[in-house]
């Protein structure tokens, strides 16, 4: 029964808290759990705790016989402000998010095998009507992303030295999106085909997008939830992984992440309205569609050294496929009265991403673990396509962490990562406008074994 019972508040904590998350690697977290992240995100090839379902499962199979149940929290603090020429800066509003997660893993023999429910990653900004993003649209413009997976795995031992491992994950998303397009904007993706209106509304569109900056088209799918989107999804990944025992000091590891299969994120009950010189026009109430937001592919090799009994080194190389993953924001709206139906795709033509992992632990005392790191990687968005709703350009993070451990059977873990500011700025042709990112992002997490 304990299973049962440790699964059903899993997936609970799953369904109420579909977590959100601000863009790191990406969209991605630049580490999952306390322990890896504590250590730049590194965790190919030592045990990192059931965070390890979410990094490389192999890892798992490397715990002593028995059970362990760790809950973790997490906090993301973004900075991020939009500047633009002759305009007070747009400070993103959107500065505090917490996110759950804990996972139940137990090992028999040669076979590890449980449950965990983990953030995936996100990204989003908030932005006062007031802000020169709204344009003559007075209103506020805000995006929210979040995926998150509830994760299957199973290790095994094929030998002392050798661990394969897989996972089933089962992948859920949201959406909040407020945003505003002026008729020029608008009538630029038609003039590139990728916004294409019919019905009876589809000719007073166009020509409502001839009043260029004057004109704003306002889409708006928003709910108040701190833990879901609007717009909603579910669907699959899974993983793969292993690990090697070189020698009694070295381990090497790798993973291989599938792209999610997710289905189109949908809502009813949003609007399209017509805004014209701060007055509106029409509001159109309808269908959303995300058409195929996924995750990337991704894989990662790494090695864990341990150096002396008290010191261990790691380092992990990681590649991202955003280049497959984030060809474009692909939208469509359908009016419930059949007067319009937009399909409208911004190209976003991310790249992928190389991210580098590297980080130590040292036993300070019998109880006491301190870690450090650092991870660094490219930014994936180009110059052209960056825009203020979705400014995944953050590139390196540094760490630091600890682990206690209270008794023989209870411990807890924390890290601390600081991501310095990124700044971009976006050709004329784009918009013209600077971006500036930075963070501050914590994690803490309670082990108990069994």
């Amino acid at each position: 029964m304990k299973l049962n019972k440790i699964s059903i508040a899993l997936i609970a904590a799953g369904v109420i808290a579909s977590p959100l998350a601000y863009a790191t690697n990406g969209m991605l977290m630049e580490g999952y759990g306390p322990i890896a992240t504590g250590m730049g995100g590194a965790s190919m090839a030592y045990d990192n705790g059931d965070a390890g379902m979410a990094n490389n499962p192999a890892t798992l199979g490397l715990m002593a016989d028995g059970s362990r149940l760790d809950l973790s929290v997490g906090g993301l603090h973004p900075n991020v402000a939009a500047k633009m020429p002759t305009f007070p800066d747009a400070k993103s509003g959107g500065e505090s998010y917490f996110m759950p997660a804990g996972g139940w893993i137990t090992k028999k023999n040669n076979l590890t095998y449980g449950v965990g429910v983990f953030a995936q990653g996100g990204m989003g900004t908030e932005y006062k009507a007031t802000d020169w993003l709204a344009g003559t649209s007075g209103k506020a413009q805000r995006s929210e992303v979040g995926v998150g997976n509830m994760i299957l795995p199973l290790a095994y031992n094929v030998s002392p030295d050798l661990i394969v491992a897989g996972s089933v994950d089962l992948v859920w998303s949201g959406m909040d999106l407020q945003m505003g397009l002026d008729g020029n904007q608008m009538s630029g993706l038609a003039s590139q085909g990728n916004l294409t209106a019919t019905g009876s509304a589809a000719g007073g569109l166009t020509t409502f997008m001839g009043g260029g900056q004057n004109s704003v088209g306002y889409f708006d799918f928003s709910d108040d939830s701190k833990f879901t989107g609007k717009a909603q999804s579910t669907g699959y990944a899974g993983k793969l992984g292993a690990t090697y025992k070189i020698s009694k000091q070295l381990t090497l590891g790798a993973t291989y992440h599938s792209k999610t299969h997710l289905g189109d994120m949908t809502t009813n009950g949003a609007t399209m309205s017509m805004i014209s010189s701060g007055t509106t026009v029409q509001t159109i109430t309808g269908k959303v569609s995300v058409i195929d937001f996924q995750f990337p592919e991704n894989y990662a090799i790494g090695a864990a050294y341990q150096a002396t009994d008290d010191l261990m080194v790691v380092a992990d190389y990681k590649h991202i496929g955003w280049k497959d993953a984030m060809k474009n924001f692909h939208m469509t709206f359908v009016a419930n009265d059949g007067s319009l139906n937009l399909d409208m795709k911004m190209p976003q033509n991310w790249t992928d991403q190389d991210v580098f992992q590297f980080g130590f632990a040292y036993k300070a005392t019998t109880d006491l673990t301190l870690r450090a790191g650092a991870n660094l990687a490219s930014n994936p968005v180009p110059d052209d396509t960056v825009n203020p709703l979705f400014p995944a350009i953050i590139k390196n993070h540094y760490t630091l962490g600890a682990g206690y451990a209270i008794n023989k059977v209870s411990s807890v873990n924390a890290a601390l990562v600081y991501a310095p500011t990124v700044s971009v700025t976006a050709p004329a042709t784009a918009g013209g406008y600077t971006i500036e990112h930075s963070q501050m992002n914590w994690q803490l997490m309670y082990s108990r074994n069994m």
